[in-house]
């Protein structure tokens, strides 16, 4: 277990120095933000595909694709710290670019059948998602391998807060804007399938945007302040004392993989895992699933649902939902989650700053207690449109708040620059193990109570602060500590 260390004063960076640092994370972030757009939107097409792709298909497909990710790491994690955190991400955007385009053309052949459904759109959107996976996990660990060399250790938990900025955007764009692009391909799809919507524009769109940043940091990225033409720094992490020299693989690898610190992280992450996909996904699937396009009367809410068992019951709930404030969250999820990535990232990375001195677990674990206490309140407010509301943003801030804080910024102190890459693998790995889990097990759940959705996120909440108490003082020892 690490020993609380003095802090490491930042260095007085020149206008020159931060203007360039700015043109190389700008970009990074925004590479960052489409490749999230290019990966969840396989939930806006699940929405719009309706029974075509049911909840246990899409379970099975986004559980696939998480694992992939999260096996991937453990290779693509080492890669990226030997050939740098660049190569990496023109890697991960171009393969993810490619991915997104076979998953849009399938989809058109698919919904080009006279049949849709004798498709095998589960088997071959599990294989081609799964490869879109693998690639986006360059990009994980290629932003973080980046940002260690060009951040010092007491400047990282703030511009977290700022990076996380970007990183939520992708949200947005993976959810309201993808949404949009359905609204806008409206009638330029195939008659009866989601009014006639070409759903596979939510992949062809990312795709395209991917393929134009990848010439963007093809010229403008820099894995180091040298390659800009600055002097390297010292970051005051793990790696601070140590020579220029990267070292071998199977050395990086070991020291991450024996550091009491990271493995435990990667253990919170995964709760992490289950608890940040297990509210960003489902409750959009909830709301469209259990309640009626809003409706301005509730004359209009009876009708909309003209010939179902208990209408009127149906037509009074779905009204009082909307009337509620569940009708916006609905159809407003991106940005309600792109706040929320903001407000967590901010908070968590300015508390452990300028509070914790830089520590991240006192932090993490305020935001994991806040957590376990929304979804036992969500058991009772499963009904009620504000509280439910609510509680799916606040948690939504607890854990991007936390998984940002511990996967992009103490993935970079305990990590190292050395290792930054290959720590942020495993532990990121382990969130998509996490995000595996919940995919299939909430599959499977909410087809037959949907009661049980909080039921099965509340004892990952506990496990998470339990084992963020056990690093509460951790902070990372520098190889030379002498020098700090």
């Amino acid at each position: 277990m690490s020993t609380p260390q003095a802090p490491a004063t930042p260095p007085q960076h020149s206008s020159a120095f931060k203007t360039r640092r700015m043109f190389n994370w700008f970009p990074l972030g925004l590479t960052y933000a489409l490749l999230y757009m290019g990966r969840y939107n396989l939930t806006v097409s699940k929405t719009a595909l309706g029974s075509l792709m049911s909840k246990e298909a899409f379970g099975t497909i986004f559980g696939v694709g998480a694992w992939v990710y999260a096996l991937a790491f453990l290779v693509n994690g080492p890669i990226t710290d030997r050939i740098g955190g660049k190569k990496g991400m023109l890697i991960g955007s171009m393969g993810a670019c490619v991915a997104n385009i076979l998953m849009g053309l399938y989809l058109h052949h698919v919904l080009s059948l006279p049949d849709p459904k004798t498709a095998s759109l589960t088997l071959v959107f599990s294989v081609l998602y799964g490869l879109n996976m693998y690639f986006q996990s360059y990009g994980a660990v290629a932003i973080v391998k980046v940002n260690a060399s060009w951040f010092h250790i007491r400047e990282r938990g703030v511009f977290s807060g700022i990076f996380g900025i970007m990183i939520s955007s992708g949200l947005f764009l993976a959810f309201d804007v993808s949404e949009r692009i359905l609204k806008l391909a409206a009638g330029k799809g195939v008659p009866g399938m989601a009014e006639g919507v070409a759903v596979w524009w939510v992949f062809y769109a990312p795709a395209l945007l991917l393929a134009a940043f990848f010439l963007i940091e093809l010229f403008l990225l820099k894995d180091t302040p040298k390659e800009a033409g600055f002097a390297n720094f010292d970051t005051a992490d793990a790696s601070s004392g140590e020579s220029e020299v990267q070292p071998p693989i199977f050395e990086v690898l070991k020291r991450v993989l024996s550091h009491p610190v990271i493995l435990t992280i990667a253990c919170v992450e995964f709760c992490t895992g289950i608890l940040r996909n297990g509210i960003m996904h489902w409750f959009l699937i909830y709301a469209k699933e259990r309640m009626a396009p809003c409706a301005s009367s509730l004359k209009e809410a009876t009708a909309a649902c003209a010939g179902a068992l208990d209408c009127q019951v149906a037509a009074k709930a779905s009204f009082a939902l909307c009337a509620g404030g569940w009708g916006y969250m609905k159809d407003h999820w991106g940005l309600m989650l792109m706040v929320a990535g903001i407000t967590g990232g901010v908070f968590a990375g300015t508390v452990s700053d300028k509070v914790f001195q830089s520590r991240r677990a006192p932090a993490a674990g305020f935001l994991y207690a806040a957590a376990l206490a929304s979804t036992i309140v969500m058991y009772f407010t499963l009904q009620n449109g504000w509280g439910m509301g609510f509680l799916a943003f606040l948690l939504s801030i607890c854990v991007i708040g936390t998984h940002g804080l511990l996967s992009g910024t103490a993935t970079m102190d305990f990590g190292g620059r050395k290792g930054a890459a290959t720590a942020v693998g495993i532990i990121d790995g382990f969130v998509y193990l996490g995000t595996g889990v919940q995919s299939l097990a909430l599959g499977y759940i909410t087809s037959r109570d949907w009661r049980f959705w909080p039921v099965f996120l509340m004892p990952f909440c506990l496990i998470g602060f339990a084992l963020l108490l056990r690093i509460w003082h951790a902070k990372p020892t520098p190889r030379d500590a002498s020098a700090h």
